[in-house]
Protein backbone atom coordinates (compact mmCIF):
# COMPACT_ATOMS: atom_id res chain seq x y z
CA UNK A 1 0.00 0.00 0.00
CA UNK A 2 1.43 3.35 -1.07
CA UNK A 3 1.37 6.34 1.25
CA UNK A 4 -1.08 9.04 0.30
CA UNK A 5 0.55 12.12 -1.13
CA UNK A 6 -0.85 15.46 -0.09
CA UNK A 7 -0.13 18.30 -2.43
CA UNK A 8 1.34 21.42 -0.88
CA UNK A 9 -1.75 23.42 -1.88
CA UNK A 10 -4.06 20.86 -0.25
CA UNK A 11 -2.10 21.07 2.98
CA UNK A 12 -2.07 24.87 2.81
CA UNK A 13 -5.86 25.12 2.38
CA UNK A 14 -6.58 22.46 4.99
CA UNK A 15 -5.42 24.74 7.84
CA UNK A 16 -7.80 27.65 7.08
CA UNK A 17 -10.65 25.26 6.27
CA UNK A 18 -10.33 23.40 9.58
CA UNK A 19 -9.81 26.68 11.45
CA UNK A 20 -12.91 28.21 9.83
CA UNK A 21 -15.05 25.22 10.88
CA UNK A 22 -13.65 25.47 14.41
CA UNK A 23 -14.32 29.23 14.37
CA UNK A 24 -17.89 28.54 13.19
CA UNK A 25 -18.46 26.18 16.10
CA UNK A 26 -16.97 28.69 18.53
CA UNK A 27 -19.08 31.46 16.98
CA UNK A 28 -22.29 29.49 17.39
CA UNK A 29 -21.51 28.55 20.99
CA UNK A 30 -20.41 32.08 21.93
CA UNK A 31 -23.51 33.60 20.33
CA UNK A 32 -25.73 31.15 22.21
CA UNK A 33 -24.10 31.29 25.64
CA UNK A 34 -21.82 34.33 25.94
CA UNK A 35 -24.14 37.25 25.33
CA UNK A 36 -24.88 38.62 28.78
CA UNK A 37 -26.57 41.84 27.68
CA UNK A 38 -30.23 41.29 26.79
CA UNK A 39 -31.60 43.89 24.39
CA UNK A 40 -34.97 42.16 24.16
CA UNK A 41 -34.99 39.50 26.91
CA UNK A 42 -35.17 35.99 25.52
CA UNK A 43 -35.18 37.18 21.91
CA UNK A 44 -32.26 39.47 21.06
CA UNK A 45 -28.96 39.70 22.92
CA UNK A 46 -26.08 42.05 22.28
CA UNK A 47 -24.03 39.70 20.13
CA UNK A 48 -20.61 40.86 21.32
CA UNK A 49 -18.87 38.22 19.16
CA UNK A 50 -20.52 39.34 15.90
CA UNK A 51 -17.07 40.40 14.71
CA UNK A 52 -15.96 36.76 14.28
CA UNK A 53 -17.20 36.10 10.70
CA UNK A 54 -15.64 39.27 9.20
CA UNK A 55 -12.46 38.74 11.23
CA UNK A 56 -12.18 35.12 10.05
CA UNK A 57 -12.97 36.19 6.48
CA UNK A 58 -10.18 38.76 6.45
CA UNK A 59 -7.62 36.52 8.16
CA UNK A 60 -8.36 33.17 6.51
CA UNK A 61 -10.12 34.09 3.25
CA UNK A 62 -13.60 34.74 1.96
CA UNK A 63 -14.68 31.09 1.92
CA UNK A 64 -13.62 30.74 5.55
CA UNK A 65 -15.62 33.86 6.47
CA UNK A 66 -18.67 32.47 4.66
CA UNK A 67 -18.34 29.12 6.47
CA UNK A 68 -17.84 30.81 9.85
CA UNK A 69 -20.89 33.06 9.44
CA UNK A 70 -23.20 30.45 7.92
CA UNK A 71 -22.38 27.51 10.20
CA UNK A 72 -22.09 29.81 13.21
CA UNK A 73 -25.64 31.00 12.60
CA UNK A 74 -27.01 27.48 12.20
CA UNK A 75 -25.22 26.26 15.33
CA UNK A 76 -26.35 29.33 17.31
CA UNK A 77 -29.98 29.00 16.24
CA UNK A 78 -30.04 25.30 17.15
CA UNK A 79 -28.43 25.90 20.56
CA UNK A 80 -30.57 28.97 21.31
CA UNK A 81 -33.81 27.25 20.27
CA UNK A 82 -34.52 29.85 17.59
CA UNK A 83 -33.99 27.61 14.54
CA UNK A 84 -36.57 28.30 11.83
CA UNK A 85 -35.67 26.11 8.81
CA UNK A 86 -36.45 28.49 5.95
CA UNK A 87 -35.18 31.56 7.80
CA UNK A 88 -32.11 30.09 9.52
CA UNK A 89 -30.82 28.04 6.58
CA UNK A 90 -31.55 30.43 3.76
CA UNK A 91 -31.89 34.02 4.89
CA UNK A 92 -30.09 34.35 8.22
CA UNK A 93 -27.35 31.82 7.49
CA UNK A 94 -26.53 33.16 4.04
CA UNK A 95 -26.69 36.82 5.04
CA UNK A 96 -24.49 36.34 8.11
CA UNK A 97 -22.15 34.28 5.93
CA UNK A 98 -21.89 37.28 3.61
CA UNK A 99 -20.72 39.43 6.54
CA UNK A 100 -17.69 37.14 6.65
CA UNK A 101 -17.32 36.64 2.91
CA UNK A 102 -17.36 40.26 1.70
CA UNK A 103 -14.64 41.57 4.04
CA UNK A 104 -12.61 38.48 3.13
CA UNK A 105 -12.91 39.36 -0.55
CA UNK A 106 -11.95 42.99 -0.02
CA UNK A 107 -9.11 42.68 2.50
CA UNK A 108 -6.11 40.35 2.47
CA UNK A 109 -3.55 40.69 5.29
CA UNK A 110 -0.76 40.09 2.77
CA UNK A 111 -1.87 43.08 0.67
CA UNK A 112 -3.68 45.35 3.13
CA UNK A 113 -1.96 47.88 5.33
CA UNK A 114 -3.76 47.99 8.65
CA UNK A 115 -3.12 51.64 9.36
CA UNK A 116 -5.82 54.08 10.44
CA UNK A 117 -7.23 54.39 6.91
CA UNK A 118 -7.22 50.61 6.40
CA UNK A 119 -8.99 50.00 9.70
CA UNK A 120 -11.54 52.69 8.85
CA UNK A 121 -12.25 50.95 5.51
CA UNK A 122 -12.78 47.66 7.35
CA UNK A 123 -15.23 49.38 9.72
CA UNK A 124 -17.15 50.90 6.78
CA UNK A 125 -17.36 47.53 4.99
CA UNK A 126 -18.59 45.90 8.22
CA UNK A 127 -21.19 48.66 8.60
CA UNK A 128 -22.48 48.25 5.04
CA UNK A 129 -22.51 44.44 4.98
CA UNK A 130 -24.06 44.43 8.45
CA UNK A 131 -26.81 46.83 7.35
CA UNK A 132 -27.65 44.65 4.32
CA UNK A 133 -27.67 41.53 6.50
CA UNK A 134 -29.88 43.15 9.14
CA UNK A 135 -32.31 44.44 6.50
CA UNK A 136 -32.66 40.98 4.92
CA UNK A 137 -33.01 39.20 8.27
CA UNK A 138 -35.54 41.77 9.53
CA UNK A 139 -37.55 41.46 6.31
CA UNK A 140 -37.59 37.68 6.65
CA UNK A 141 -38.71 37.82 10.27
CA UNK A 142 -41.37 40.42 9.41
CA UNK A 143 -42.61 38.21 6.57
CA UNK A 144 -42.85 35.30 9.00
CA UNK A 145 -44.83 37.52 11.39
CA UNK A 146 -42.30 37.29 14.20
CA UNK A 147 -41.85 41.05 14.63
CA UNK A 148 -42.17 44.26 12.57
CA UNK A 149 -39.38 45.15 10.13
CA UNK A 150 -38.20 48.43 11.70
CA UNK A 151 -38.36 47.03 15.21
CA UNK A 152 -36.19 44.11 14.12
CA UNK A 153 -33.89 46.35 12.09
CA UNK A 154 -33.23 48.55 15.10
CA UNK A 155 -32.61 45.84 17.66
CA UNK A 156 -30.79 43.35 15.40
CA UNK A 157 -28.74 46.22 13.98
CA UNK A 158 -27.69 47.26 17.46
CA UNK A 159 -27.01 43.64 18.35
CA UNK A 160 -24.82 42.80 15.34
CA UNK A 161 -23.56 45.89 13.53
CA UNK A 162 -22.03 47.70 16.52
CA UNK A 163 -19.78 44.75 17.55
CA UNK A 164 -18.76 44.17 13.92
CA UNK A 165 -17.85 47.82 13.32
CA UNK A 166 -15.88 48.10 16.59
CA UNK A 167 -14.52 44.58 17.08
CA UNK A 168 -13.24 43.74 13.61
CA UNK A 169 -10.90 46.73 13.17
CA UNK A 170 -9.89 46.56 16.84
CA UNK A 171 -8.84 42.90 16.69
CA UNK A 172 -7.49 42.53 13.15
CA UNK A 173 -3.93 43.70 13.95
CA UNK A 174 -3.35 41.49 17.02
CA UNK A 175 -5.08 38.53 15.35
CA UNK A 176 -2.85 38.92 12.27
CA UNK A 177 0.25 38.96 14.48
CA UNK A 178 -0.88 35.82 16.32
CA UNK A 179 -1.65 34.01 13.08
CA UNK A 180 1.69 35.00 11.52
CA UNK A 181 3.59 33.84 14.61
CA UNK A 182 1.75 30.50 14.51
CA UNK A 183 2.48 30.10 10.78
CA UNK A 184 5.71 31.99 10.06
CA UNK A 185 6.03 30.35 6.63
CA UNK A 186 2.51 31.52 5.77
CA UNK A 187 -0.45 29.61 4.44
CA UNK A 188 -2.98 29.86 1.65
CA UNK A 189 -6.19 31.68 2.50
CA UNK A 190 -9.32 29.64 1.79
Amino acid sequence: MQPTKILQTDRDTLFPLVLSIAAAAATGVLWAYANPIQLVPGIIQWRIFAFLPPLVGILLGWRSGLICGYLGTVIWSLLAGTFIPAHSLFVDGIMVGLTGMIPGLLFDPARTIFDRAGLFKIAVVCLLTGAVMVAAVSASLAYLGIFPFWWGFGYIGLSDIVPMVIGTPLLIVPATKILKSAHPAGFTRF
